[in-house]
Protein backbone atom coordinates (compact mmCIF):
# COMPACT_ATOMS: atom_id res chain seq x y z
CA UNK A 1 0.00 0.00 0.00
CA UNK A 2 2.63 2.43 1.21
CA UNK A 3 4.34 1.78 -2.36
CA UNK A 4 1.05 2.14 -4.37
CA UNK A 5 1.06 6.07 -2.78
CA UNK A 6 4.66 6.53 -3.65
CA UNK A 7 3.92 5.30 -7.13
CA UNK A 8 1.04 7.66 -7.32
CA UNK A 9 2.81 10.98 -6.19
CA UNK A 10 5.45 10.37 -7.95
CA UNK A 11 2.93 10.32 -11.23
CA UNK A 12 1.36 13.54 -9.83
CA UNK A 13 4.63 15.15 -9.61
CA UNK A 14 5.28 14.77 -13.12
CA UNK A 15 1.97 15.21 -14.66
CA UNK A 16 0.63 18.34 -12.80
CA UNK A 17 3.80 20.90 -13.36
CA UNK A 18 2.93 19.73 -17.11
CA UNK A 19 -0.46 20.68 -17.30
CA UNK A 20 0.23 24.18 -15.33
CA UNK A 21 3.01 24.79 -18.00
CA UNK A 22 0.25 24.38 -20.71
CA UNK A 23 -1.65 27.35 -22.64
CA UNK A 24 -4.79 28.21 -23.65
CA UNK A 25 -5.39 27.29 -27.20
CA UNK A 26 -6.58 30.27 -29.36
CA UNK A 27 -9.54 30.23 -31.32
CA UNK A 28 -10.21 32.32 -34.53
CA UNK A 29 -13.41 33.69 -33.48
CA UNK A 30 -15.27 34.05 -30.37
CA UNK A 31 -18.63 34.46 -31.90
CA UNK A 32 -18.44 31.67 -33.92
CA UNK A 33 -16.87 29.39 -30.73
CA UNK A 34 -19.65 30.60 -28.31
CA UNK A 35 -22.10 29.95 -31.02
CA UNK A 36 -21.24 26.59 -31.72
CA UNK A 37 -21.00 25.83 -28.42
CA UNK A 38 -24.91 26.53 -27.47
CA UNK A 39 -26.32 25.51 -30.76
CA UNK A 40 -25.08 22.25 -29.55
CA UNK A 41 -26.72 22.58 -26.00
CA UNK A 42 -29.79 23.79 -27.23
CA UNK A 43 -32.42 22.13 -29.17
CA UNK A 44 -32.78 25.67 -30.52
CA UNK A 45 -30.62 28.61 -29.78
CA UNK A 46 -31.07 31.93 -30.87
CA UNK A 47 -28.89 34.65 -30.42
CA UNK A 48 -29.37 39.03 -30.24
CA UNK A 49 -27.73 41.54 -32.34
CA UNK A 50 -25.99 42.23 -29.02
CA UNK A 51 -24.74 38.98 -28.01
CA UNK A 52 -21.52 39.63 -28.70
CA UNK A 53 -19.64 43.26 -28.39
CA UNK A 54 -16.69 44.09 -30.01
CA UNK A 55 -14.14 46.67 -28.83
CA UNK A 56 -11.09 47.00 -27.35
CA UNK A 57 -11.62 46.68 -23.78
CA UNK A 58 -7.45 46.35 -22.94
CA UNK A 59 -6.11 49.95 -24.79
CA UNK A 60 -3.85 47.92 -27.02
CA UNK A 61 -5.85 48.65 -30.42
CA UNK A 62 -6.65 45.45 -30.95
CA UNK A 63 -10.72 45.02 -30.90
CA UNK A 64 -11.48 41.99 -28.46
CA UNK A 65 -14.88 40.52 -27.98
CA UNK A 66 -17.21 40.38 -25.01
CA UNK A 67 -20.20 37.56 -25.11
CA UNK A 68 -23.43 38.05 -23.11
CA UNK A 69 -25.28 34.62 -22.21
CA UNK A 70 -28.08 36.81 -21.51
CA UNK A 71 -28.79 37.39 -25.12
CA UNK A 72 -29.03 33.90 -25.71
CA UNK A 73 -32.37 32.20 -26.28
CA UNK A 74 -31.63 28.74 -25.93
CA UNK A 75 -34.94 26.12 -25.96
CA UNK A 76 -37.22 29.52 -25.66
CA UNK A 77 -35.61 30.38 -22.45
CA UNK A 78 -34.00 33.52 -22.48
CA UNK A 79 -30.52 33.82 -20.89
CA UNK A 80 -30.71 30.25 -19.16
CA UNK A 81 -27.91 30.59 -16.83
CA UNK A 82 -28.91 34.35 -15.89
CA UNK A 83 -30.13 34.31 -12.11
CA UNK A 84 -30.02 36.83 -8.93
CA UNK A 85 -26.23 37.58 -9.91
CA UNK A 86 -27.04 38.93 -13.29
CA UNK A 87 -25.80 37.06 -16.41
CA UNK A 88 -22.98 35.31 -17.88
CA UNK A 89 -20.07 37.42 -19.31
CA UNK A 90 -17.15 36.24 -21.22
CA UNK A 91 -14.83 38.41 -21.95
CA UNK A 92 -11.77 37.81 -24.55
CA UNK A 93 -8.69 39.54 -25.75
CA UNK A 94 -7.64 39.17 -29.33
CA UNK A 95 -3.67 38.75 -29.47
CA UNK A 96 -1.56 40.43 -32.18
CA UNK A 97 -0.89 36.88 -33.53
CA UNK A 98 -4.03 36.39 -34.38
CA UNK A 99 -7.13 34.91 -32.57
CA UNK A 100 -8.51 35.18 -29.25
CA UNK A 101 -8.07 33.96 -25.90
CA UNK A 102 -10.53 34.48 -22.40
CA UNK A 103 -9.67 36.29 -19.44
CA UNK A 104 -12.50 35.95 -17.72
CA UNK A 105 -16.21 34.99 -16.76
CA UNK A 106 -18.24 37.08 -14.61
CA UNK A 107 -21.66 37.21 -13.70
CA UNK A 108 -22.86 40.56 -14.02
CA UNK A 109 -25.83 42.03 -14.66
CA UNK A 110 -23.96 44.50 -17.20
CA UNK A 111 -20.92 47.02 -17.86
CA UNK A 112 -20.27 50.58 -19.21
CA UNK A 113 -16.93 51.03 -20.68
CA UNK A 114 -15.88 54.76 -19.17
CA UNK A 115 -12.70 56.54 -20.13
CA UNK A 116 -10.73 57.13 -16.61
CA UNK A 117 -7.45 58.88 -16.10
CA UNK A 118 -6.83 58.45 -19.87
CA UNK A 119 -7.49 54.69 -20.27
CA UNK A 120 -10.93 53.18 -21.18
CA UNK A 121 -11.81 51.21 -18.02
CA UNK A 122 -15.16 48.58 -17.16
CA UNK A 123 -17.67 49.68 -14.79
CA UNK A 124 -19.52 46.23 -14.00
CA UNK A 125 -22.52 46.15 -12.76
CA UNK A 126 -23.07 43.15 -9.76
CA UNK A 127 -24.84 42.18 -7.17
CA UNK A 128 -24.19 44.21 -3.76
CA UNK A 129 -22.38 41.29 -2.14
CA UNK A 130 -19.55 42.41 -4.41
CA UNK A 131 -19.13 45.28 -2.60
CA UNK A 132 -19.94 43.56 1.06
CA UNK A 133 -23.32 44.78 1.33
CA UNK A 134 -26.41 42.62 1.97
CA UNK A 135 -28.80 44.48 -0.37
CA UNK A 136 -29.46 48.53 -2.04
CA UNK A 137 -28.32 49.44 -5.34
CA UNK A 138 -26.47 46.99 -7.35
CA UNK A 139 -22.17 47.44 -6.70
CA UNK A 140 -20.12 49.04 -9.27
CA UNK A 141 -16.72 47.21 -9.75
CA UNK A 142 -14.28 49.42 -12.20
CA UNK A 143 -11.86 47.31 -13.42
CA UNK A 144 -9.44 47.74 -16.18
CA UNK A 145 -7.29 45.53 -18.27
CA UNK A 146 -3.66 45.13 -17.57
CA UNK A 147 -1.97 42.51 -19.58
CA UNK A 148 -4.10 39.23 -19.66
CA UNK A 149 -5.80 40.02 -15.86
CA UNK A 150 -8.32 42.25 -14.82
CA UNK A 151 -7.61 44.68 -12.28
CA UNK A 152 -10.32 45.81 -9.90
CA UNK A 153 -9.87 50.20 -9.27
CA UNK A 154 -12.89 50.58 -6.94
CA UNK A 155 -15.91 48.88 -5.99
CA UNK A 156 -18.56 51.26 -4.89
Amino acid sequence: MKTLLIVLNLIALLVVPTAALAQQSLISDPEIYEKKHFTEQCTKAEFSDTFVTRQDINNDGLIDAVVNEGELTCDGKKGPQCNDDGCTYNFYLQVAEGGYFMIATAQIYGYDFVKRFGNMVLAMKMHPRFCDRTEGEACIVTARVRGTKFVTISKK
